[in-house]
């Protein structure tokens, strides 16, 4: 038997639990830094103001970077170059005084090794004395190399100077510029914090003891400590300048960002129907004008909205008053009109016609009638429904089945398919017929001889029919029209099923009034698909459908689709 494999180690310290606890924290840290972020991302949007102060602020803030950097560079540059003037010509000038006390020695002829000492602590004692520089000056002397003289001088130099300061490149700069002198730039150790400082090199020719170096170490810290307090200086200063320009700026922003929220709070109230609301007028300024004109349009169409208004309802009653007074006597024409159609076979052919069509264009008449006065029910909002126990799903097989025949006739194939609106629901059953007869009929009027589906389908919260058909379509600027009041896409196209241009401003009102909505989707060449969405109790919503726009298909099976048998 083969030996089993070992078993996994469970230990949290291995390498994939170190990468998964570092993933974890990365997706945490960017949550937190996304968290972050949407407050500022939202006041920014939101607030001009918030906007304006930080846009100038940050524009002034990077000018005063800029302005202050080169007003700082230009400061430092100056200062150094005057402390090196002042270094070089101090150190010149002790050159000088010490090469020349040396000179004098010259003339005596044997000089012995005391003597030279002598000389040498009169050099430095004269070198110290030329030297006034503000942080120090630290002295040595050292013997050049490569010398081979009958006399030699010990180095001396100060207490503090820096050896290391006096490298080699510095030494051999001096060495090769005999007679010049040769500056460096250092770094100084001052209690552990480093200073400036500045190296300057020269040749002595001592009698009997040959060439030597002179090193005087400049200490810079006075000259640093001034460029500390000037770039200080100069930060405090922009702080407290970009400061009062966000005050200033957000207070310039206040007197404009006011105002336009003002405005734009009125426009708010005269769009809820408020139209007595104005923008308060203070001053002459340019605001002030804006705010006039802003009321003087305000009043302006206050005055239009109040006058269409009325003409509106001067309609409403115009046309409720006709459509009442038109029923006594369309419904004498009617039964003439009857008696006529009835007896049509005893009459002359010619006679006969005109019974006939004088029945039709009265029913159609009757029609157009019985829309009118349901329209002015919905604009006197005289409306109220008379809700019993349905289900969605036998409402549509009977519509279908009501359209069948004339479906066939027109060549086309009506088809059904229930998902979904098993469960019973509070319905006007006579409006929901009413809706759906409408937008079957006009399927079948528009499918252009190719299959019509209708679909009903629900989910927890709607219930939702559809009526898809695969005819001429419509462009979306026309879909937009369809529930307007006698519009129609294309008037000059002939009717089967004839209509009176209110059914589907009707459908509409009578959806609304079951707190549902009616949805359209249409394409040219491709057909129109409608989608009649109900609630299925007062409290639901309908902002979603059970059944989606654009696309349906035959086959359709909604994945929201609620099969509870009543």
């Amino acid at each position: 038997m083969p030996p089993a494999p070992p078993a996994a180690s469970s230990g949290t310290g291995t390498p994939t639990a170190s990468i998964g606890v570092v993933d974890r924290g990365r997706r945490r840290l960017r949550r937190w830094a996304r968290r972050g972020w949407r407050p500022i991302a939202y006041l920014w949007r939101r607030s001009l103001m918030l906007r304006s102060v930080a846009i100038t602020v940050m524009t002034t803030g990077l000018a005063i970077a800029i302005i202050g950097t080169a007003v700082m560079l230009s400061i430092s540059t100056n200062v150094y170059s005057q402390r090196r003037d002042q270094i070089e010509s101090e150190s010149a000038r002790a050159t000088i005084v010490a090469q020349g006390i040396f000179d004098a020695a010259t003339a005596a002829e044997d000089n012995n090794q005391s003597e030279l000492e002598t000389l040498q602590n009169e050099a430095q004692q004269a070198i110290l004395s030329n030297t006034t520089s503000p942080g120090g000056t630290s002295i040595a002397i050292e013997r050049s190399p490569d010398q081979s003289t009958p006399q030699t001088l010990q180095t001396i130099a100060s207490p503090d100077f820096p050896d290391a300061v006096i490298t080699d490149a510095l030494r051999k700069e001096v060495g090769a510029n005999t007679g010049k002198l040769s500056l460096q730039p250092v770094q100084l150790d001052d209690d552990g914090r480093r200073v400036p400082g500045l190296a300057v090199g020269s040749t002595l020719q001592i009698p009997s003891a040959g060439q030597y170096e002179l090193y005087l170490v400049y200490d810079l810290s006075d000259a640093q400590q001034t460029l500390d307090f000037v770039s200080q200086t100069l930060s405090i200063g922009g702080v407290a300048l970009m400061v009062l320009i966000a005050l200033v700026t957000s207070l310039v922003v206040r007197l404009v960002v006011v105002p336009i929220r003002a405005a734009a709070e009125t426009s708010r109230k005269i769009a809820a129907g408020r139209l007595d609301e104005r923008i308060p007028v203070r001053g002459q300024d340019d605001l002030a004008t804006l705010a006039r004109s802003f009321n003087g349009m305000a009043e302006a169409v206050s005055r239009q909205i109040t006058q269409l208004a009325e003409l509106s309802r001067v309609q409403q009653r115009f046309v409720s008053d006709v459509s009442h007074e038109l029923r006594t006597p369309l419904t004498t024409i009617r039964l003439a009109g009857d008696m006529l159609y009835d007896s049509r076979h005893a009459f002359e052919p010619s006679v006969g016609r005109s019974a006939e069509l004088l029945h039709a264009q009265v029913e159609r008449f009757e029609l157009l009638l019985a829309d009118l006065l349901e329209i002015s029910r919905f604009d006197a909002q005289a409306v109220q429904l008379d809700t019993v126990s349905v289900l969605p799903a036998a409402l549509a097989a009977d519509i279908v089945d009501e359209f069948r025949p004339l479906a066939e006739r027109a060549g086309i194939d009506l088809q059904l398919a229930t998902p979904g609106g098993h469960t019973t629901m509070q319905l006007d059953a006579k409006r929901v017929r009413r809706i759906l007869r409408n937008l079957v009929g006009n399927a079948v009027e528009h499918g252009d001889a190719k299959p019509v589906q209708v679909v009903v389908d629900s989910d927890a919260r709607t219930v939702a029919i559809a009526v898809r058909d695969q005819g001429i379509g419509m462009p979306p600027e026309d879909a937009a029209r369809v529930f307007d009041r006698f519009w129609r896409a294309d008037p000059s196209r002939k009717r089967t099923i004839g209509g009176t241009g209110l059914g589907l401003a009707i459908s509409l009102g009578d959806a609304k009034l079951h707190g549902g909505r009616i949805d359209v989707w249409s394409r040219p060449g491709e057909g129109s698909t409608f989608v009649l969405t109900l609630p299925r109790n007062e409290f639901a919503a309908t902002a979603t459908s059970a059944i989606p726009l654009p696309e349906l298909d035959e086959s359709y099976d909604g994945p929201r689709a609620v099969r509870e048998e009543s």
